[in-house]
């Protein structure tokens, strides 16, 4: 196989690789929100990742979504895009997001290392949810 085939084969080298990318180098909506609604951060301590997310509400519906933090391609890049998704969202829809949500607007397949960077930020999101219905 020729080397050109190879790297058109080899799954790194995929448009979504290139967007994962763009995310990380271009993060979108990163920074803080000063009085957040909901403003949660976690860790992941096997990887050294961090992520806080903080989230502006108006009338129920998120308003702003922001992140910061610190770690990897995919936890960053997943931190950003997260914060695009749910911007207009509902609580209760906010509630409904699942991992496979995460996976899909990545649009690649992860191992169990990688998936657990992936879902970092989702997990800070729903730890700050709880705490937010706590109240």
């Amino acid at each position: 196989m020729s080397e050109e085939q190879q790297r058109s084969e080899d799954p790194v080298n995929t448009p979504y690789r290139e967007r994962i990318l763009d995310y990380y180098r271009h993060p979108r909506n990163r920074g803080t929100i000063p009085d957040a609604d909901i403003s949660e951060t976690l860790d992941n301590p096997v990887c050294g990742d961090v992520v806080r997310i903080d989230v502006n509400l108006q009338a129920g519906r998120v308003e702003k979504a922001r992140f910061e933090g610190h770690g990897c391609v995919i936890s960053m890049a997943a931190a950003s895009m997260l914060t695009e998704v749910v911007e207009g969202k509902t609580l209760k829809e906010l509630k409904t997001l699942t991992d496979g949500d995460v996976f899909e607007f990545l649009g690649i397949t992860l191992g169990t290392v990688r998936a657990k960077c992936a879902l970092l930020p989702l997990r800070t999101l729903q730890k700050g949810l709880h705490k937010l219905e706590a109240t």
